[in-house]
């Protein structure tokens, strides 16, 4: 039996820690800053105002420090395990009332899935094209959630399929098994994830991933998740609901499926 539950469950959550805490609140006092700035917006906020997705627009150095204030040995030594290059700067993610309305380029369905699937997705999997296509353009280790301020479940959490990477890293391995590494990227995934997208909705569970700002979570980059609406009623800062991500690439994408 497996007892690493990031490996059996596809994630796992880090109880509360000052260090962490610390790190949070620097941290949120840059993110102040950032949602601010008025070139962060015109490049980030999106869904009608209420989704800043802030991809790498935290200053977080190679090691996820911020400000030289540094992370907790709990995160640091999840990340070690990993054996990865220096990690990007963190994502900035900010869901605010109203959240989802349609992104630009939605098509119906699109606003329609992102409302009622929660947007649903496999990181790195890119849409491309007219019809979209699935692409492996990203082989992320882990998405490493850490809550920056204060906010209830109601108010756009993480949501999961629990086990859904073992349906997923089954399907994309039939795929890809038999076909080079260098050509990952520029292979069609999008049936294969499709099905396996199908099976997961109708066998794994759905939950949400909510934890207060001093604790953290991580889950399996091959983990089906996504962003809840905002539900009436949700208790959150003015700022919207603030979590920094780390999302590292593997240099070796055979390590995307071992």
């Amino acid at each position: 039996m497996v007892s690493d539950p990031f490996v059996r469950d596809g994630w796992v959550t880090f109880p509360y820690c000052e260090t962490r805490a610390k790190w949070c609140s620097v941290a949120h006092h840059i993110a102040l800053g950032v949602q601010a700035d008025p070139d962060m917006i015109k490049q980030w906020l999106q869904c009608q105002g209420t989704w800043f997705v802030g991809v790498e627009a935290l200053a977080t150095t190679q090691t996820g420090q911020i400000k030289q204030t540094p992370l907790d040995d709990a995160l640091l030594q999840f990340i070690a395990k990993f054996q990865l290059a220096p990690m990007p700067p963190a994502q900035l993610s900010i869901m605010y009332q109203g959240y989802p309305k349609p992104r630009d380029g939605d098509s119906a369905a699109a606003a329609m899935y992102r409302r009622d699937r929660d947007a649903a997705h496999v990181d790195g999997l890119h849409a491309i094209g007219t019809p979209k296509r699935r692409f492996l353009k990203e082989a992320h280790a882990f998405v490493l959630g850490i809550p920056l301020n204060d906010a209830d479940a109601l108010a756009s959490p993480m949501v999961i399929w629990e086990g859904s990477h073992h349906i997923m890293r089954a399907a994309f391995h039939a795929h890809l098994s038999n076909i080079s590494i260098k050509d990952w990227s520029t292979t069609d995934l999008t049936e294969t994830y499709l099905a396996a997208r199908k099976t997961v909705f109708e066998t794994c569970e759905r939950k949400v991933v909510h934890v207060p700002v001093g604790a953290a979570y991580a889950i399996h980059p091959l983990m089906l998740h996504g962003v809840a609406p905002w539900q009436e009623g949700a208790q959150a800062p003015k700022a919207g609901r603030m979590i920094a991500y780390f999302r590292p690439e593997f240099e070796n994408w055979a390590q995307w499926l071992a």
